[in-house]
């Protein structure tokens, strides 16, 4: 049975701190967190002192926007009623959404495409022409 979504920041045994809409489940006597689009939050401090928030994925190497965390692996959590953190969570959501909605196929219209073989000939050609 999954229990409702909430907000929530999670500490793993790893030390990477997270942000993330949760849904905890029971399954084969264990308890999995299903995490939506999971966040890393840091502090940054501008030239003239102002302080800020540099919102970053989890995993920057995949599309996936869900994945599930065994309870055995997070240290802490703390559900989050921080308005002013799950508005920022929101809208690198909305925005991240609208990225990869917006994203451009590659075609012949853009400039060349060629094979690697081609593509390698071509450039050894203008090294050793130049």
């Amino acid at each position: 049975m999954i229990e409702d979504d909430f907000y929530s920041t999670i500490k793993l045994k790893t030390g990477e701190e997270i942000f993330a809409k949760v849904a905890a489940t029971e399954e084969d006597d264990r308890t999995l967190l299903l995490v939506t689009n999971p966040i890393i939050v840091s502090e940054v401090k501008g030239r003239n002192g102002i302080m800020g928030y540099k919102i970053e994925p989890w995993l920057k190497t995949t599309t996936e926007d869900m994945f599930i965390i065994n309870m055995d692996d997070v240290l802490t959590m703390t559900e989050s009623s921080d308005i002013e953190m799950i508005t920022m969570y929101q809208t690198y959501c909305r925005d991240s959404y609208k990225t990869k909605s917006n994203e451009t196929k590659i075609s012949r219209k853009m400039g060349y495409l060629a094979n690697v073989n081609d593509a390698k000939e071509i450039l050894e050609k203008l090294f050793k022409n130049s």
